[in-house]
């Protein structure tokens, strides 16, 4: 499925993502991250469609310590949680697409993006969800986003080895080119 008609040299594109730099397990190693894989890949996708950047930030920072940030994330995902953000957006009736970025937490988004897709009406909106992980790819995400904005289109996903990112601007734009995003 492709987006019709779209512009990709307007603004009508947001990429919003979730994304941890420091202690992160990558090619089977902890390894200190000065900036997450995520947003790496959430700057590629910006610099090819030019659509607006956003962060997604949780008011409560995650441990720096790998192991207990995924035991935190555990228990979110165990409770439902919703964290708080630490911004909003107040234009997003001016976005036609939307990429959703973020890491694979065990086996969907990191919670702090299900609040990002609460907090926001994505009805008529075309998105895409794009992941960084290490051999789990998309997990249930894009079924995920499906369920939590059910009155808009939700495009092929895209799942990047973290290992990988610093080197997917071939994938990258192959898969914007296969959604229409990329002449």
């Amino acid at each position: 499925m492709t987006v019709k008609n779209m512009n990709v040299n307007n603004s009508t594109c947001l990429i919003a993502y979730f994304s941890r730099p420091g202690n992160n397990y990558v090619g089977g190693n902890i390894v200190n991250l000065p900036v997450g894989n995520t947003e790496v890949v959430a700057k590629m996708i910006q610099e090819i469609t030019k659509g607006d950047l956003f962060h997604i930030e949780v008011v409560n920072a995650y441990p720096g310590d790998y192991t207990e940030t995924t035991e935190v994330a555990k228990q979110e995902l165990r409770t439902n949680a919703r964290p708080k953000l630490t911004r909003h957006l107040k234009n997003m009736a001016s976005y036609e697409v939307i990429f959703i970025g973020h890491p694979n937490w065990w086996g969907t988004m990191p919670m702090p993006v299900f609040t990002f897709l609460e907090e926001y009406d994505f009805s008529g909106k075309t998105m895409a969800s794009f992941c960084t992980h290490e051999g789990s790819g998309l997990g249930q995400s894009v079924t995920d986003i499906k369920k939590m904005c059910p009155h808009s289109t939700v495009l092929e996903g895209l799942a990047i080895r973290g290992g990988d990112v610093k080197n997917a601007q071939n994938e990258v734009s192959g898969w914007l080119r296969e959604l229409g995003m990329k002449k």
